[in-house]
């Protein structure tokens, strides 16, 4: 049987087994889907590109403490998760703001038409940009529920 119809957690094993192209397999399935995970915490696709790789480590170097209990990919996306929050601390922790940004008299407003109306790419962006901006507001539990939910599509059994 090849690694491609393997599951996940059938992969992880031959991996905890020695075999590397488990590994490669494991990376191949969800370095997108971690990546796009990821990308919600933070908002920023160079920061959340490191993280995948910081997360794709661990799981290499980690392999053996992952057991059957839970469903690998919640394992993973914990890792994930983690890191992200982690992340998310230290740019809390570094954001300052000089006094010039905080001046309000340079704010720009846009004044939108009445007899414009956006095209559906324009809206699908819009709500994008607005999701994207609620998810930074919400707690990072919360947060990391809907995003493995409602984007991620995973089921409720695969989140807990």
């Amino acid at each position: 049987m090849s690694n491609f119809e393997l599951t996940d957690e059938e992969l992880i094993k031959k991996f905890q087994n020695g075999d590397v192209g488990a590994y490669n397999q494991i990376v191949y399935r969800y370095k997108d889907r971690l990546l796009n995970f990821i990308y919600r915490f933070l908002n920023d696709i160079d920061r959340a590109e490191d993280l995948v790789q910081d997360t794709l480590i661990k799981l290499y170097t980690h392999k053996d403490s992952y057991r059957e209990i839970a469903k690998f990919s919640t394992w993973l996306y914990t890792i994930a998760a983690n890191l992200a929050r982690t992340e998310l601390r230290k740019i809390k922790r570094r954001k300052t703001f000089s006094v010039s940004e905080l001046s309000r008299d340079d704010r720009e407003f846009i004044i939108s038409s009445p007899d414009i109306e956006p095209d559906d790419e324009n809206l699908a962006q819009i709500f994008e940009k607005n999701v994207q901006r609620a998810l930074v507001e919400l707690p990072d539990d919360f947060k990391t529920i809907i995003i493995l939910r409602d984007i991620q599509e995973l089921s409720y059994d695969e989140i807990s």
